[in-house]
């Protein structure tokens, strides 16, 4: 029943990318497997606008690092106050954390309606190869069916660990291998997809890679803030200590200098 509604739900999105890929196709003499690719270009291109607030959330939360970190420290025994802590500082600092999920949770409703479209491929009749520069034999074909499918999953694993890099960048280390390794864990079930599939999530990986080199070499890097710049009702007031005066010590060309007389007197 739920699966009936979620397809029900997807149908829609299923009709526009089966439309897409027929125009890159037929109108513009694509073969199917750079239709794909054409279409994974063109889902980007739209979801550049969420792009944009993504990077501007990560410069953000790599600019406030230190002071999460400090509340993280304070409330660590009291996991609700901390979450209620970091809450109203996202909120001072308007950070929208959710922001960097954005555009990958705006590309879930395009791969499955793409799963389905090849799917449903093989039922209506389509003229043109379906193979993918003569390495490829079928997009509709299993990932795992054909060695070539398996140079593909290599391809997949390296542009994901790739993007998963550029992606988690104002993580710390433990996090950032994690989000590294996770999605290889989920190469035995990627290679059960059809290969036209396997080839969507390569484009928009490498895609992801190249956004994360330009965004690295245009936009400046945040800088770590300083005790002079805006405070929040929880940052601490760093008190600095007076300075100490010390008394001058005369230079040796200023000292008074005492002639003795003869004799024991002065003069």
């Amino acid at each position: 029943m739920i699966a009936m509604l979620v397809f029900s739900i997807l149908q829609p999105l299923e009709n526009a990318v089966a439309w897409l890929l027929d125009r890159f196709h037929y109108n513009v003499g694509l073969p199917w497997a750079w239709s794909i690719i054409a279409t994974t270009i063109v889902v980007r291109i739209i979801l550049v606008p969420l792009t944009v607030r993504q990077i501007h959330s990560m410069q953000s939360l790599q600019k406030h690092a230190p002071e999460m970190k400090e509340i993280q420290k304070k409330y660590k025994g009291d996991r609700q106050k901390l979450n209620e802590e970091l809450m109203k500082f996202y909120k001072e600092n308007h950070i929208n954390p959710a922001a960097s999920c954005l555009p990958l949770l705006a590309q879930l409703p395009v791969f499955f309606a793409l799963y389905l479209t090849l799917r449903h491929f093989n039922k209506h009749a389509h003229s043109g190869s379906l193979s993918w520069l003569h390495i490829v034999p079928s997009i509709t074909a299993k990932a795992d069916s054909h060695w070539s499918g398996y140079l593909l999953l290599a391809i997949y694993a390296g542009s994901q660990v790739l993007s998963s890099y550029f992606m988690s960048t104002t993580m710390d280390k433990t996090q950032r291998y994690i989000m590294m390794v996770v999605p290889l864990i989920f190469i035995t079930v990627v290679a059960r997809f059809p290969t036209g599939l396997v080839l969507y999530w390569v484009t928009t990986n490498l895609w992801t890679v190249g956004q994360g080199v330009i965004t690295r070499r245009l936009v400046p890097k945040t800088p770590l803030p300083t005790f002079g710049a805006k405070r929040t009702s929880r940052t601490p007031v760093k008190i600095e200590p007076e300075p100490v005066k010390l008394a001058a010590t005369p230079k040796p060309s200023q000292a008074r200098r005492v002639k003795r007389k003869k004799g024991g007197g002065r003069r």
